[in-house]
């Protein structure tokens, strides 16, 4: 299973339609970050990972009540 069968799945659980899902992926052309959308990502985080934008990507998606707890 790789991780666009995984979000779908995760995705008809209605537990988890908010949850956020980002993809970590060397693929980063336009296409497949769309593939990813489509598979029901929120977003997606390009490989090699910098911590920076992982950050941001990460505050972006999680509460700031929960980060801090």
């Amino acid at each position: 299973m790789d991780g666009y069968e995984a979000t779908e799945i995760i995705r008809k659980d209605c537990r988890f339609k908010k949850l956020p899902i980002i993809a970590m992926t060397a693929r980063t052309m336009v296409e497949d970050i769309e593939r990813c959308r489509k598979a029901g990502m929120n977003d997606h985080l390009p490989k090699p990972i910098d911590p920076e934008v992982m950050k941001s990507k990460l505050l972006k998606w999680l509460s700031l009540d929960k980060v801090n707890k």
